[in-house]
């Protein structure tokens, strides 16, 4: 499921993962930067074989360009002057909206399944403890960077165990077999959906309250089912969530709150 985050340039959505992008040169991935409206606008520009043509997207990073591997900058520069009003408000959009810095530190408030949850870091042997509402993080080192590790550790195995409780509720309900799930640390994506039968979830979902969870995953389940989004598709998930484009519009509208880490 493409992230909320996520938007294009153009008239169509890609719904593709990002993959790795094949060398134009040593060094295929580059930031660089234009002139719009009279503005100055950073953007990083991937470039892989595979693509097509010249996309545009948005998120809490900044600007991205996806281009053809041959694509020339002077064709780059003219798509983004095309859409520059667009790239514009997205970027200010984005600046508005972007949560400041997280503080690693005790006091700071994390969001875990949609409750707030208050650090209480102390020094001792590297544990953290959930007594809601406090997280306790004993760290040998309360320097922000060890602080973020561990809860980001403990964060990720706490969203392993939900997702598969939550995977294996409903992909009953839907009559799957098992299905297996791995975390992601994509920054454009919610979740994916394998061929293999093989769920990606990303786990700042952990983030989400609980029913803005089982949404993605009774997305993700559904595609075992329709790899597409067609109407038989939506059949599935509103048998299963009858309210589903309220969620999938609240996710859309409140994602920017749970992308920080």
């Amino acid at each position: 499921m493409a992230s909320p985050a996520r938007h294009q340039g153009s008239a169509q959505a890609s719904a593709q993962l990002e993959l790795p992008f094949a060398p134009l040169s040593m060094n295929p991935v580059v930031t660089s930067s234009a002139l719009l409206d009279g503005q100055p606008v950073n953007y990083i520009l991937h470039r892989s074989f595979g693509r097509r043509r010249i996309s545009l997207s948005i998120d809490e990073r900044g600007l991205r360009v996806g281009a053809p591997l041959r694509a020339s900058l002077r064709e780059i520069e003219a798509v983004l002057r095309e859409h520059a009003h667009w790239v514009l408000r997205k970027l200010a959009d984005w600046t508005e909206k972007r949560a400041p810095p997280r503080r690693w530190e005790s006091g700071e408030i994390i969001s875990y399944l949609g409750l707030p949850l208050k650090l209480q870091v102390t020094a001792g042997a590297s544990t953290v403890r959930l007594a809601d509402p406090l997280l306790y993080v004993h760290s040998p080192d309360a320097a922000p960077d060890a602080v973020s590790a561990l809860v980001t550790h403990w964060l990720r195995g706490q969203a392993l165990g939900y997702f598969q409780q939550r995977i294996e509720y409903f992909r009953m309900r839907i009559t799957l077999e098992a299905v297996a799930v791995r975390l992601s640390n994509a920054r454009s994506r919610w979740g994916s959906c394998h061929a293999s039968g093989r769920i990606s979830l990303n786990w700042r979902l952990i983030h989400m309250p609980r029913h803005l969870i089982d949404y993605v995953v009774v997305h993700e389940l559904a595609h075992m089912r329709e790899m597409n989004h067609s109407p038989h598709f939506w059949a599935v998930v509103g048998g299963v969530i009858p309210d589903y484009a309220a969620r999938r519009r609240e996710i859309r509208r409140e994602s920017h709150r749970y992308l920080a880490d």
